[in-house]
């Protein structure tokens, strides 16, 4: 990359960072570790909306689902988006089935940026591993289908960034940088 391009993505403002990053994506592929790394590097909130369903139910995520089943689930998933898209500024991680939902995707995609943490599954695998937190983990058979039946809709976010390569604090620094590469071919092309 030479000088001049790389002094000009240095002197792109932080404020060319949209104001709300959504980080969706399966789960075990790091949105909330890289989500709160991501949020203090930008001096932001970090709302882990699985965390905000705990809070506000007083129940963990599983005896939610036991209890109430996974479309009072996902109701609740919608009604707390529909909250976070009014914060200023913060770096958001959703849970894995949130981005779904085509009303969900439509409010993410009026209100901020999403970006899609593709992990392969080997890795998701073995990060999942002895964890009885997820009710939708059963089976490695069962995940990959899951995994499977969710790809098209995470191909709809704005970004799609490798989470299976590079070390969480190193993903911060290429999303930052993919994002002010955005925002400068956005500026540019008006």
């Amino acid at each position: 990359m030479s000088r001049a391009l790389n002094a000009q993505k240095q002197s792109v403002p932080a404020s060319s960072i949209p104001p709300r990053i959504f980080l969706v994506g399966f789960m075990g592929s790091g949105k909330t570790t890289i989500g709160r790394l991501l949020a203090r590097r930008l001096g932001r909130p970090f709302i882990d909306l699985d965390e905000r369903i705990v809070e506000r139910t007083g129940r963990s995520i599983s005896r939610l689902f036991a209890e109430r089943g996974e479309a009072a689930f996902r109701q609740l998933e919608t009604e707390l988006i529909g909250e976070v898209i009014d914060e200023p500024e913060a770096v958001i991680s959703l849970g894995g089935g949130a981005f779904v939902s085509e009303v969900n995707r439509r409010m993410i995609q009026a209100s901020g940026v999403s970006i899609w943490l593709d992990c392969a599954f080997e890795i998701i695998v073995k990060r999942l591993e002895g964890t009885n937190d997820r009710p939708l983990n059963s089976s490695p058979e069962q995940l990959r289908r899951l995994l499977e039946s969710r790809l098209s809709s995470y191909a709809q976010a704005d970004l799609r960034i490798d989470a299976s390569r590079s070390q969480p604090a190193e993903l911060v620094e290429e999303i930052i940088g993919r994002l002010r590469d955005r925002s400068t071919r956005r500026s540019s092309s008006t």
